[in-house]
């Protein structure tokens, strides 16, 4: 293990953490907040920890799978440990393990909150509890990597670690250039979505927020009533802008440089598109009756529908009191999830296309044994070792969501806020049905509930295997060689995991 570079990472970490602090240090100066002097000492703080840390130059730059993936988890939980630290200082939030719940749920893009309450929040505390969607949307390392490279080829570890969905691969040679890409499109969106909602007439400070929440698909709001007390205009460019947020970046990359038939002729994106309208259609037709129109109801609908896929979390209404019907549509949305390479949760797309099609390709050989059949989309096939991959995945994800529910199921609430509330943070969403639906919170959960949604949050966010890698205690032994082929069994059985997983980033 090169101990050397994650603290050299680690430190990279904490200093842009201290940089990001300053901007609510400076929000709550403009409005003059006493609120805004604490995120600025913590601020300073950071900064020199961070500075401190990187003082001295790794031995070796060099690392391997098994660092990048304790890198960049121990990056997210230190990110988390350090950004709840105002929330609790200022009062705000005074108990710790709320503030931790509620930034973890920050950074991970989920949106469920332990408040009853956000209107309180001073300014400062507003604006960083929103902005840290941004920083978790498309990740604090690659923004780190796009302005602070590190070393070489290894940095497509970080990359892969901290990316999500299976489609991770670099979109030009350089590393570096990759990142800086994802995130000039990322800063892009959110500035036309800013400049949308303040033709709208949303404030300036309401509506750089907002974009946000919507371009990391985040979900946290600046008000109890979520985006319900906002205007029709101000309601569909959120939608517009969240379903935009779902699509892989990979697409935008290819309408930049001119390949706008590869781009239209995504295979992922046509079927999220063709899952978000009908499930769209379908609601409306079942909520028509609660509304003056099947226009109204259509609004509503498609909505929250990009909300849900998206795993923003957004609300314009109470869905919590439609019928089961479209309840039932909401709640399997959530596992649905937005696409790979996008700044959402859930499954995803591209998973879920594997699987589909892994399954026709197993009918189809019962019925004729002798026909060589493989997974393929956009033309490119799929190698058997990355749908086994696929499937490794789908079987920890179900086996975290039993635990998880299991365990969260101690406390006093139904099944329905049991069962969505893990589905809603594992899959980064927010709010889920029952009293977590769009007017409840999570501040009723026990200490020990808490703790496992924020485990659930973490390791939804990073798609498993880092978590579990960082878990494993196989990752803490010594080395023997500087090879790859020296890692424990455990450690190797994961790592091979993921490598499969880049794999299929390669082919989408």
């Amino acid at each position: 293990m090169n101990y050397s570079i994650i603290r050299y990472i680690l430190s990279s970490v904490v200093c842009f953490e201290g940089v990001f602090l300053a901007l609510p240090s400076i929000i709550g100066a403009i409005y003059g907040e006493e609120e805004g002097f604490i995120y600025g000492i913590v601020s300073i703080i950071c900064i020199l920890a961070g500075f401190a840390g990187r003082y001295r130059k790794p031995k070796s730059n060099t690392f391997y799978s098994r660092e990048g993936f304790v890198a960049v988890s121990l990056s997210w939980i230190l990110l988390s440990i350090i950004g709840a630290l105002p929330l609790c200082l200022t009062g705000e939030i005074p108990f710790y393990i709320d503030a931790l719940f509620e930034i973890v749920s920050g950074f991970t893009t989920t949106g469920a909150s332990i408040m009853p309450s956000v209107e309180i929040l001073s300014h400062a505390s507003a604006f960083w509890r929103l902005f840290t969607h941004w920083i978790g949307g498309m990740g604090v390392l690659v923004f780190i990597m796009a302005v602070l490279p590190l070393s070489g080829g290894s940095n497509m570890h970080l990359m892969r670690a901290e990316s999500p969905g299976p489609s991770v691969s670099k979109l030009v040679p350089r590393v570096k250039h990759t990142a800086m890409i994802l995130y000039g499109i990322y800063c892009i969106i959110t500035i036309m979505e800013t400049a949308a909602l303040l033709i709208a007439g949303m404030k300036f400070f309401d509506a750089l927020t907002l974009s946000f929440a919507t371009a990391g698909t985040g979900g946290f709001a600046l008000l109890n009533s979520s985006i319900a007390s906002y205007s029709a205009a101000v309601q569909n460019i959120i939608t517009v802008f969240m379903l935009a947020c779902s699509v892989n970046f990979n697409v935008y990359y290819l309408l930049l440089i001119r390949k706008g038939k590869e781009a239209l002729l995504n295979e992922e994106v046509r079927y999220f598109l063709i899952i978000v309208f009908a499930s769209a259609l379908l609601i409306a037709l079942n909520i028509m009756g609660s509304f003056g129109s099947f226009f109204e109801a259509f609004h509503h609908s498609i909505f929250q529908v990009a909300s849900v896929i998206s795993t923003t979390g957004f609300a314009t209404c109470d869905f919590n009191m439609w019928p089961e019907f479209s309840r039932a549509i909401l709640v399997l949305l959530m596992f649905v999830g937005a696409c790979a390479g996008s700044t959402g949760g859930g499954l995803k797309i591209s998973r879920l296309i594997i699987l589909a099609k892994a399954v026709k390709n197993e009918a189809r050989s019962i019925v004729h044994p002798r026909s060589v059949n493989r997974v393929r989309i956009n033309g490119k096939g799929i190698q058997d070792s990355a749908v086994k991959t696929v499937l490794v995945y789908l079987a920890a994800y179900v086996l975290i969501v039993i635990i998880s529910f299991l365990i969260v199921s101690l406390d006093r609430y139904d099944m329905t806020t049991n069962f969505t509330a893990v589905a809603a943070t594992f899959n980064n969403i927010g709010p889920g049905l029952g009293a977590v639906g769009a007017t409840g919170n999570y501040g009723g959960f026990s200490v020990l509930s808490k703790l496992v949604l924020i485990f659930d949050m973490l390791i939804g966010r990073l798609e498993i295997f880092p978590m579990l890698v960082l878990l494993s205690p196989g990752t803490w032994r010594v080395r023997q060689s500087s090879s790859t082929k020296d890692v424990d069994n455990t450690t190797s059985f994961l790592y091979n995991l993921v490598v499969d997983l880049s794999t299929i980033g390669g082919l989408l």
